[in-house]
């Protein structure tokens, strides 16, 4: 796999140096701090915050502040969605000066409440007004802009090609493409090939993402696409370390605190869960906990009992959900599942 060998390399981002070139992607409810922190701990190049509504982050709404605060890691890179140019600009304003080193415009995302509001990939339908909020960020900050997309709106107007082209004028430094379109959302399969008709469009680097999840999708997609980096996403859900072990298995190297054994992969459960509690406070985090707590019931306890899952995920006292954490996770074989997950 001599794709794989590229992912070990650094890039360059504007002027802002990643370790190497397999990426966390950027989930709403999912990449908070204590997630990334994960993530990059085992190893990703880069990783990026939720998506943050600009226009609820300059109007000062609360939990915002959560989403764009610094976590201490070498690159702080922070992804904004909006429709209106002021917005954005001035969000962009806030994150930057809140230490963000990168921010990313989000115009991919295919959620109806996105949509909807004519954000994300929604942008997709009007490049003209897409680049005046590109043009608004760009213009009010001096960190790098990177933008990230789908392949078009439907498969009838697969205008990728034309967005990351004029973005690239308009002054950004990356574009990430998912290989799908927003009407697609996420049913078949991302198409990777044709990622390399926005590679094709411009000089500036290109992320590969959708149904990556091992070096061996990771090779696939940087042959058939000719990106430059991955980005990785679902793949994640109860396994903050695949995209660390795609970058470790690239760089010929162990994965960096993949949990090997039952008590290890309770333990580091039991941390994250912590760690969200301490982020969000009890009652809010209790409830944001949940999805988490699930995937890594769903993806490393076959056969947990409904009666014991329900309590994990419905408890609303800490340390009986952490009591409960360790039962499920009490004689467990980790390592063979752990491995083939990463």
């Amino acid at each position: 796999m001599a794709e794989l060998t590229t992912l070990a390399s650094p890039l360059d981002v504007g002027g802002v140096k990643i370790r190497n070139r397999v990426f966390l992607a950027p989930m709403s409810g999912i990449t908070d701090e204590p997630f990334r922190r994960r993530a990059h701990a085992h190893g990703a190049g880069l990783v990026v915050s939720e998506m943050v509504a600009s226009g609820e982050l300059a109007k000062g709404r609360a939990g915002c502040d959560l989403r764009i605060r610094h976590s201490g890691l070498p690159v702080h890179m922070v992804q904004l969605a909006g429709r209106e140019a002021v917005h954005m600009a001035e969000g962009a304003r806030i994150a930057a000066g809140e230490g963000a080193d990168i921010i990313d415009i989000n115009m991919g995302c295919p959620a109806k409440k996105v949509t909807g509001g004519y954000a994300g990939s929604a942008l997709m339908r009007d490049l003209d007004h897409a680049l005046s909020l590109i043009e608004a960020v760009v213009g009010a900050v001096s960190v790098p802009v990177t933008v990230k997309m789908r392949l078009g709106w439907d498969e009838s107007a697969l205008n990728a090609p034309m967005l990351a082209r004029r973005a690239e004028q308009a002054g950004v430094q990356m574009v990430t493409v998912h290989g799908r379109t927003r009407c697609q959302f996420y049913q078949g399969k991302a198409d990777w090939r044709a990622i390399a008709r926005i590679k094709e469009a411009v000089s500036i680097p290109v992320v590969a993402n959708g149904d990556v999840g091992s070096p061996e999708e990771a090779a696939t997609i940087l042959e058939q696409s000719g990106a430059d980096a991955v980005m990785i996403g679902r793949a994640h859900y109860g396994a903050p370390w695949v995209a660390g072990s795609v970058a470790t298995a690239a760089a010929g190297i162990s994965a960096h605190g993949i949990p090997e054994a039952a008590k290890a992969l309770a333990d580091y459960v039991v941390a994250h869960y912590e760690d969200m509690l301490s982020l969000y406070g009890v009652e809010s985090g209790l409830r944001q906990a949940r999805k988490h707590l699930g995937w890594y019931l769903d993806r490393h306890v076959a056969g947990v009992s409904a009666e014991l899952r329900q309590r994990i995920l419905t408890s609303f006292e800490p340390w009986e959900v952490m009591r409960g954490l360790r039962e499920a996770f009490a004689g467990i074989v980790a390592p063979t599942e752990m491995r083939s997950a990463a």
